[in-house]
């Protein structure tokens, strides 16, 4: 029971790596499955097709999501720009949840699609409101940037 209370005392002294942590992840994670979509757009073309749009929203819809999954992961991977890649993914994941998702309910099925997506979209609202943490090119900016007003501003 120790060690589980240092654990737990070391996660809360230490919030901000769990953020990233969780940043980092989902960076990759969205990352990968852009490749994914990329490689498979037949896939992804049925998925939308499943969703009752029109011809033209697919494709509009098919060209938004592969570039923001990829470079939008990418962003988040490694901390630059970490709201604006949030915020990019949410509409993605929103319409997941709501259109392709959440009409399939009641049909069984292996994968748990509408929970994960539900909580990717839960960790990347966590992660638009909190921002980069101090393991992100963001925070090296933001740093770099308050030293260099300190040491112009007059004393």
């Amino acid at each position: 029971m120790k060690n589980i209370n240092e654990c737990r005392r070391w996660i809360e002294s230490h919030m901000d790596i769990v953020i990233d942590l969780v940043r980092m992840y989902l960076g990759v994670g969205l990352f990968v499955k852009g490749i994914y979509f990329l490689m498979h757009q037949v896939e992804l073309k049925k998925l939308l097709e499943g969703a009752d749009n029109l011809a033209f929203g697919q494709g509009a819809v098919a060209h938004y999501i592969i570039p923001v999954h990829l470079v939008g992961g990418l962003l988040l991977a490694i901390g630059l720009l970490t709201r604006l890649a949030a915020l990019a993914q949410i509409p993605i994941l929103i319409g997941a949840i709501f259109y392709i998702w959440l009409p399939e309910v009641l049909v069984f099925e292996q994968r748990q699609n509408l929970e994960f997506s539900a909580l990717v979209l839960f960790l990347l609202t966590l992660i638009f409101v909190y921002g980069a943490g101090r393991f992100s090119v963001d925070y090296l900016i933001t740093r770099k940037e308050s030293r260099q007003t300190q040491a112009h501003s007059p004393a």
